[in-house]
């Protein structure tokens, strides 16, 4: 599709599409809890309906009236076997998490995905979730989706060193410790969102968190609750990066998740000398506030470390709000960008790149030199939402030649009315 371009001072006020891993997670916990759970501000994406529909298909009754989602948890030992395998559709989310809820049942579940999925590393998964008693295992004797999860009454309790810095591996080994038989203790290679440990305290289970460990003692069980899910900084992301970068733009943000494990880009977009302000509207489950972002002249830093994986979405628009600083940017320590939909160090290197950035792609990273001038050329998002949202950020600042964007459609993955709230912004 043809994308806009050319647009300066984009204002008003946009409503976030609802925390895509939050929403996820509501879906898992209200289905392995006991009683009823209600969920507001669901997000109503491809990849959040991949989830709940594969709680429908492991028997748990699930209902939308379009408001509100409410659904009749039966436990653990109450999910039933599948007629068929499960499609996870483009979500890794979904096919990793699921597999950690998985290991502790008593028959065997296959899941798939789309040909994205098909390319997803699951070892990291697969190997602690064997440690722990399930027998996993990957197409062809890889650890490559279609993965087969042959699920044990037994599992035990296990200490993990995480060799990854992976909210998703970490969430698969805590829901299979819930049912473990013991203490399972789980060390983290960096600190990573930590929204599964939040809902497993907002549901009535114990965990103690000390830095980068965390100890959990099953087997445990889990109450129904009520979750109203706020607003997914990382999509937020690519209206604060389009503020900051074009001209006499002020946008407000409402209703954004401030959870301190993904707010990595406003501690970047501060340090690069943007001009946003927060306003906080939250409360301790769901931490929330108004942003304001406004034009500003940004300045090249480097972003590397402990902060890589609170923000480890949201560096492809941080790479274009870089090509429109001054001076140069690196990125480094961010080689998880390779194993998300699409190899992300590639693909934004080689977009931007095609209209006229200066970017260099690294072993785990990105270098990008400041300040460009972005012109028309034909792009793809390579089938990831994340790739395609931000190049139609870039391609407002385009003054010559057309953007004409590939695969468009990725974008329904996360945040359906994207081009909607964008065109209200410059009318």
């Amino acid at each position: 599709m043809k994308l806009v371009i050319n647009k300066v001072g984009l204002q008003g006020t946009i409503d976030i599409p609802s925390d895509k891993s939050i929403s996820h997670r509501s879906i898992m916990f209200g289905a392995i809890a006991h009683g009823t759970t209600t969920i507001k501000n669901f997000l109503r994406g491809d990849d959040c309906l991949s989830t709940l529909q594969a709680f429908r298909d492991l028997g748990v009754q699930i209902e939308d009236d379009g408001n509100v989602i409410t659904v009749h948890g039966k436990g653990f030992s109450g999910l039933t076997a599948t007629k068929q395998a499960i499609d996870v559709g483009n979500s890794g989310t979904t096919i990793r998490l699921i597999m950690g809820i998985l290991a502790g049942t008593s028959f065997t579940t296959t899941l798939f995905g789309d040909h994205s999925i098909a390319k997803r590393p699951m070892n990291r998964v697969i190997l602690p979730m064997n440690q722990m008693g399930a027998k996993c295992f990957g197409h062809d004797g890889t650890e490559f989706p279609p993965i087969t999860v042959e699920g044990t009454k037994n599992l035990q309790a296990i200490h993990y060193q995480m060799p990854v810095a992976s909210a998703q591996v970490k969430s698969a080994i805590l829901f299979a410790a819930l049912q473990a038989k013991g203490e399972s203790v789980i060390l983290e290679k960096e600190k990573t969102r930590d929204h599964t440990e939040d809902m497993i305290r907002q549901f009535g289970g114990e965990i103690t968190v000390s830095g980068k460990e965390i100890r959990v003692t099953g087997p445990q069980q889990l109450k129904g609750q009520e979750v109203n899910i706020p607003g997914d900084i990382s999509s937020a992301a690519f209206f604060l990066a389009a503020a900051s970068i074009i001209a006499d733009s002020r946008i407000v943000l409402n209703n954004v998740g401030l959870n301190p494990t993904r707010t990595g880009i406003i501690d970047v977009i501060k340090q690069m000398g943007g001009k946003l302000t927060i306003e906080e509207t939250g409360n301790k489950e769901n931490k929330a506030g108004t942003l304001t972002i406004e034009t500003s002249e940004l300045k090249g830093i480097e972003i590397s470390g402990e902060i890589i994986p609170r923000l480890i979405d949201e560096l492809p628009i941080i790479a274009l709000l870089a090509t429109q600083a001054q001076g140069t940017t690196i990125i480094r320590d961010a080689e998880e960008l390779k194993v998300k939909e699409t190899n992300r160090i590639d693909a934004v290197a080689n977009e931007l790149n095609k209209m006229g950035a200066s970017i260099e792609p690294t072993e785990d990273g990105l270098i990008i030199h400041g300040k460009t001038s972005l012109h028309g050329a034909k792009v793809t998002s390579y089938g990831d939402h994340r790739i395609g949202m931000m190049l139609q950020i870039a391609a407002l600042l385009v003054k010559e030649g057309t953007v004409e964007l590939e695969k468009a459609e990725a974008i329904s993955v996360s945040y359906p009315a994207f081009f909607e709230d964008l065109n209200t912004l410059y009318q």
